[in-house]
């Protein structure tokens, strides 16, 4: 699995992005995506996931309430539309997948085993 991340840029707080996360090689169904954030000189840290069965989403407490992920089948693609943006938020956004990630793992790094390239947002106060 080939995963494309695009759509980050440099916002001023309280805007808005959406982030795609794009999937080729294999389809998405029954794959469970996450995406996970790096703010320099911090290490990688889990912000959202949908799991590979029922679809059930989970979400770090810092962005529970202000970001939603979620997926097209039929596009292959993976959303993650992030609200109310602060600064604090400023990271590079790397999107991941896993066919075998079980629900109690879903913010787990080391449970996916394709990654795509981050896309950087940056947000300013």
């Amino acid at each position: 699995v080939q995963l494309q991340a695009s759509g980050g840029g440099m916002v001023r707080a309280g805007e808005s992005l959406r982030l795609s996360c794009v999937a080729s090689g294999r389809t998405l169904r029954g794959v469970a995506v996450a995406w996970f954030r790096q703010a320099p000189g911090k290490e990688r840290e889990f912000v959202a996931a949908s799991s590979r069965t029922s679809g059930g989403t989970i979400y770090s407490n810092s962005v529970k309430g202000r970001f939603t992920v979620s997926r097209d089948n039929v596009k292959n693609t993976v959303y993650l539309q992030m609200n109310s943006l602060n600064p604090q938020d400023t990271a590079a956004y790397y999107c991941a997948a896993g066919a075998t990630v079980i629900t109690s793992s879903l913010s787990r790094e080391s449970a996916y085993n394709y990654w795509g390239q981050g896309t950087q947002v940056t947000v300013s106060s």
